[in-house]
């Protein structure tokens, strides 16, 4: 075990039922910080998202409590080790719902929601011509990974979804339709909204992206890119095979890159991909309207 890496991260969701979810929040915010845990936790009253990072210690003690809650025995956290922490701080936040999307029907994904498919089952699925693959991440995760073959969804938030299907989607109702994302819990809610919008053979990628590149029979196969995480890391590896590609393009130039950055500048923070040669060029910005006008003005004299 002298290989182990000090560190691991959890992710996790359960959708169920939690009365006075903010009195459950502030509790759960103190357990945290008392533990010394780093990372980003959503409550609500349909249940909890969350992602988290803490030593082997922390992360045992962690599970361990949440699996003595009588809401959470079944919990299941997918683990990846790691060399620090992932998160900066901790934030354990009461939300309306754990996936903002408006719906103007009430989706609970215990009643509604796609048929579960293993990584076996998907790797299938991918490989079929007659069915279709939506990603249900946002826009620059996609351009830094996706599985073959998958639709980008032309949208700036996950509350865009419904409008979109209703105008990209609506002629394919009788096709197969497979959904994934990073986790699973995006994917909860979206198959219940194409199914509630008339869709009839629809499945999700169970666990998710994450999920799915662990499978030691997958293996990440026919996942091209790196998979987009919200903490320190950014970028994660999910082929594990040598038909790993790189499918991000440096939002300047243009090359061949997996590297994601947030802008620079404090006011922007645009999620894009950059290269080795951009990121020494333009210091982390995603334009040069981001840089500090000294900078910006050196650049354009220099031309």
């Amino acid at each position: 075990m002298s290989s182990q890496k000090p560190f691991r991260i959890l992710l996790y969701y359960k959708y169920v039922s939690i009365e006075d979810y903010e009195a459950f929040a502030a509790e759960h915010l103190a357990y945290c910080k008392e533990l010394g845990v780093k990372g980003r936790i959503l409550i609500a009253a349909e249940g909890i998202n969350g992602t988290i990072s803490g030593t082997w210690e922390q992360t045992e003690a962690y599970m361990s409590y949440m699996h003595q809650h009588p809401l959470f025995t079944d919990l299941l956290f997918k683990i990846d080790e790691a060399v620090t922490h992932a998160f900066k701080k901790l934030f354990v936040r009461p939300k309306k719902e754990l996936v903002t999307l408006r719906y103007e029907t009430p989706l609970d994904p215990n009643t509604i929601s796609g048929k579960r498919l293993s990584p076996q089952q998907f790797y299938e699925q991918l490989q079929r011509d007659d069915v279709i693959v939506l990603d249900g991440r946002n826009g620059y995760e996609f351009d830094l990974g996706h599985f073959r073959n998958a639709i980008r969804p032309d949208i700036d938030s996950f509350r865009e979804f419904p409008e979109w299907i209703r105008t990209h989607l609506s002629d394919v109702k009788d096709k197969p339709i497979i959904t994934y994302c990073t986790g699973g819990i995006r994917c909860e809610t979206l198959t219940g909204v194409l199914l509630n919008e008339g869709f009839s053979d629809v499945s999700q990628l169970d666990g998710g992206i994450t999920t799915y590149g662990k499978d030691p029979e997958v293996q990440g196969r026919l996942f091209d890119g790196k998979m987009y995480v919200f903490d320190e890391r950014i970028a994660v590896r999910v082929n594990q095979t040598d038909e790993d590609v790189t499918v991000g393009k440096c939002h300047h130039c243009g090359n061949p890159t997996d590297i994601m950055l947030n802008c620079a500048d404090d006011f922007c923070h645009k999620q894009h991909l950059c290269c080795d040669d951009c990121l020494e060029i333009h210091e982390g910005y995603c334009s040069d309207a981001c840089k500090p006008e000294s900078e910006a003005s050196e650049l354009t004299s220099s031309l």
